[in-house]
C-alpha cells in the first residue's frame, strides 16, 4: 500500500537521525564515510539513497538497510505514479 506522497528520506535522515543527535552534515558525512556534497544531495532530495548508502545508514543509526531502500522505493513510487495516465501503455492479454 502506497504511502500518500511520502518525504524523500533524506528529510527522514536530516529530522529523525542528524537532528535530535546535533550532527552538522560535515560531522556525519565523515562518519558514513562519503563527502559532504555526498550526503548533502541525499539530504536535500537531489540524489536518493543508494544500495551502498542504505548499508552505511544502517550501520551508523543502528537500522536496517532495508527501510531505507523501502522509504526510497517509496518516494519513487508515488512519484511514479503521479504520471500514470500520461504513459502510453496497451494492455497485454493472452490470446
Amino acid at each position: 500500500m502506497l504511502m500518500h506522497n511520502p518525504p524523500h528520506p533524506g528529510e527522514v535522515l536530516r529530522e529523525l537521525c542528524l537532528e535530535p543527535m546535533g550532527l552538522s552534515v560535515t560531522a556525519a558525512a565523515e562518519a558514513l564515510g562519503v563527502s559532504r556534497k555526498t550526503l548533502s544531495a541525499v539530504l536535500n532530495g537531489k540524489a536518493g539513497i543508494s544500495p551502498e548508502m542504505a548499508i552505511r545508514l544502517s550501520i551508523a543509526f543502528d537500522t536496517s538497510a532495508e527501510s531505507w531502500l523501502d522509504q526510497q522505493s517509496q518516494y519513487e513510487l508515488w512519484h511514479a505514479e503521479q504520471h500514470r495516465k500520461e504513459l502510453k501503455v496497451k494492455k497485454l492479454v493472452a490470446a
